[in-house]
């Protein structure tokens, strides 16, 4: 089943502008996914200390930075091409704030943990982007943020990569039965499985039969592909907690 996706702009943290997938009215999640926001952070803004427990994070950024302390003792900042991923398990303070110049873009990602590691012990992973590493073919690049060769490590099965491909060129890929899958564009446009999908739009297609995926785009193009595997579990999310 696909679904053609529309993010919904809000206001988040500390006047901070999000193109939200989801949760929103219409959408609330998308086994295991919990949220998904397209933030775009202006210096002096940010998101000041908070708790989240319950779930996995990814703030993968598209430019600029981010700074992230917790409670954990964790201080470090990634910018443009890396990742900050943190597992809130039990229990987890955090901030989330801008370099100070210019405008500070990416990804936000929150995968559910089942429930048998809710309170599981909360974790920290900075990740520069010259660890993410970089796969080229024709037509196009994609850098793994989640999966193969990257070091991030997640309590769920997720592939999740930041693709650039060039008009009229082809991205391919495989889905593993069961899973789950998301495409974002960041810009652009391209078609899947006879859909157009433009900047700022997603689709959603569930429970993947083991089959192969092919993305063409239309324009030169850039996009998120993620999937990840259901666990079939209620998703009950209360602001900042998944439990």
């Amino acid at each position: 089943m696909l679904t053609k996706a529309y993010p919904q702009e809000t206001f988040e943290g500390d006047g901070v502008v999000v193109k939200r997938l989801f949760p929103i009215s219409k959408r609330m999640n998308f086994d295991p996914f919990v949220l998904w926001d397209h933030f775009d952070i202006s210096a002096g803004h940010g998101f000041p200390d908070h708790p989240h427990r319950g779930f996995e994070a990814i703030t993968y950024m598209l430019s600029g930075g981010v700074h992230h302390k917790d409670n954990l003792n964790n201080d470090a900042f990634v910018d443009k091409g890396g990742a900050q991923v943190f597992c809130a398990g039990g229990g987890i303070v955090h901030s989330e704030m801008p370099a100070e110049e210019g405008q500070s873009i990416g990804i936000q990602l929150w995968v559910n943990l089942p429930k048998h590691l809710k309170a599981v012990e909360p974790s920290y992973q900075q990740v520069l982007n010259k660890s993410l590493p970089i796969v080229h073919f024709e037509g196009g690049n994609y850098r793994t943020i989640v999966g193969e060769g990257s070091p991030v490590k997640l309590h769920t099965d997720v592939n999740y990569q930041h693709v650039s491909l060039r008009k009229s060129k082809y991205y391919q890929t495989h889905i593993d039965r069961g899973f789950n899958v998301i495409v974002y564009v960041l810009s652009g446009k391209v078609i899947v499985k006879g859909e157009e999908v433009s900047s700022n739009e997603a689709v959603l297609m569930e429970n993947q039969q083991d089959q192969q995926l092919s993305i063409k785009a239309d324009q030169d193009s850039e996009f998120m592909f993620c999937c990840g595997l259901s666990h079939h579990e209620p998703i009950n999310q209360h602001g900042p907690y998944v439990d």
